[in-house]
């Protein structure tokens, strides 16, 4: 029998003992102060090491919990609504949050008041007091484009330079076009605080693919404006479309210092410019009011030259409370005022529901067509949906694409909800958000079946209207609903605070009498 020696092994104790405490063994020759160092070194590692244990443990405990949590997805277009309901729910679980968020909306209000001036100015350039009736159902701020405001041609031949006199008479004193160059003088510095209150919001951001002049805003943009972060929102840290948990390190800590120094800075910066602003509202109001009540404003709206969004025209209704000095926000102005949305913002409320205490995490996405993509990795762990369908669309266009009806995109992405495999378990709501809206177009006799063909010869009349739309979404969710899903729809107005409580507790309850259900606990 041949035999052969064993080569010796790692564990294998010779006569020198483990031969690892060899190796790791300091040199006979170590002095007292290498010993020292050598000592504190390995205390600094083993403490490291220890306080990466901790987190890891603490990592895993958060995770454990965090599987026992409701994921809640608002989704929709851009401008259904969605922020606004996030800020219900606020309102509802976090109240002390939004308020101390009061100030900080300032700075959307007075972009909120700016941005449809300049609108008004340009319809106002572009059609003035022309007695074409003719409405091709755009979606721009005035419909259609007039070719030689496009071209950068003057709309009229007729001289809109003031001379001495006429600079102090008020603009009602004057003639049409005379009248725009007056309120353009006047409201120049209003005008020309838009793009930096636009800036200071969207922190120079520009999005590809989702519409014109939209100012978009990313989660946690309240401490641009106050140094302060969004109460328990954050964006949601990606990671293979999962949490990413982890502790705060040395690093992080100096990060956080330098990012609240920042914030700091901004604020000052930010409240300079916000009283600025505020100056200049206090001075240019009466202006503003006289602009907003021109005949020939109202004349370009009921032709429908001119299209403002409901946030609009609620701002310019109350521009002498809003541009009082001392002005601070109501709840009531924070749910009318309008910013979009960049990426997804996650929003946490602890609630406790039936005896239970569950914490919920709501996610806040931006709807425009080039954002859609990024709400894909937050479908896997979906507790429910909140879709929200803006009824009140049906004579408007996608920025993004002109030629697309709002409803029906609505509509599309609804379908690709409903049938999105990663989302049959979750529990679906849909709101068809915006009957005030709707109520208030249908009143004004705005027809239906000018924008929407397939309406037919229906009585324009809201009953029939929602009960159109609402049997087109339930027809849509009936043909992909293989897992036999439930829809819950309500008729919603976003900005209705009595009525959306009520709501949202209704929904809150079948969401979780359904993951009570889904987590075999009933």
């Amino acid at each position: 029998m041949i035999t052969t020696s064993r080569p010796p092994s790692v564990n294998s104790v010779g006569p020198d003992g483990d031969p690892f405490s060899a190796f790791l063994r300091p040199p006979a020759s170590e002095t007292d102060h290498e010993r020292v160092t050598r000592l504190q070194r390995e205390a600094d590692a083993k403490r490291i090491s220890d306080s990466i244990d901790e987190e890891i443990k603490a990592d895993r405990e958060r995770m454990r919990k965090s599987r026992q949590d409701i994921r809640l997805l608002l989704l929709g277009q851009a401008e259904s609504g969605k922020s606004t309901l996030q800020k219900q729910f606020q309102l509802l679980y976090n109240p002390a949050g939004l308020d101390d968020e009061r100030t900080s909306w300032r700075t959307v209000i007075y972009f909120n008041i700016a941005r449809p001036i300049a609108r008004i100015l340009e319809a106002l350039d572009a059609f003035g007091d022309s007695e074409d009736d003719e409405d091709l159902g755009s979606d721009g701020p005035y419909a259609p484009a007039d070719l030689r405001a496009l071209s950068g041609m003057p709309v009229s031949s007729v001289s809109s330079e003031l001379t001495a006199d006429e600079k102090s008479l008020s603009p009602s004193q004057l003639s049409l076009e005379k009248q725009i160059s007056s309120f353009r003088s006047r409201l120049a510095p209003l005008l020309a605080a838009e793009t930096s209150l636009a800036t200071r919001l969207s922190d120079g951001v520009d999005v590809s693919g989702s519409g014109k002049g939209s100012v978009f805003v990313r989660s946690g943009w309240q401490s641009k404006t106050r140094g302060f972060s969004f109460g328990r929102g954050r964006e949601r840290t990606n990671s293979g479309g999962r949490f990413s948990f982890s502790g705060r390190t040395s690093t992080e800590d100096k990060r956080g210092n330098e990012m609240e120094l920042q914030a700091r800075r901004a604020e000052v910066q930010e409240d300079a410019l916000v009283r600025e602003v505020a100056s200049i509202l206090a001075t240019c109001q009466k202006d503003i009011r006289e602009l907003w009540s021109l005949p020939a404003v109202k004349k370009l709206r009921d032709r429908r030259r001119l299209k403002l969004e409901e946030w609009a025209e609620y701002f310019l209704n109350n521009i002498e409370r809003v541009s009082a000095p001392g002005y601070l926000p109501t709840i009531e102005d924070i749910l009318h005022a309008r910013i979009q949305t960049m990426g997804v913002a996650e929003h946490v409320f602890d609630m406790a529901v039936h005896g239970r205490n569950t914490r919920w995490h709501l996610f806040d996405v931006g709807g425009a067509r080039g954002q859609r993509h990024t709400w894909i990795p937050y479908f896997d762990d979906a507790t429910a949906i909140i879709f929200l369908a803006p009824v009140s669309a049906f004579d408007q266009y996608l920025d993004e694409d002109p030629r697309t009806n709002r409803i029906d995109d609505s509509l599309q992405l609804f379908k690709q909800i409903c049938s999105n495999t990663l989302l049959k378990r979750a529990h679906l709501v849909l709101f068809l958000n915006k009957t005030d809206v709707l109520r208030a177009k249908i009143n004004n006799n705005v027809k239906v079946n000018k924008y929407i063909t397939s309406y037919g010869d229906r009585a324009n009349e809201y009953d029939t209207v929602v009960a159109y739309f609402k049997a087109h979404f339930t027809q849509v969710h009936r043909r992909n609903n293989e897992s036999s899903r439930v829809l819950f729809t309500h008729l919603t107005s976003a900005v209705n605070t009595k009525a959306m409580q009520s709501i949202i507790t209704d929904v809150r309850d079948s969401i979780f009498r359904g993951y009570l259900k889904s987590a075999a606990l009933v």
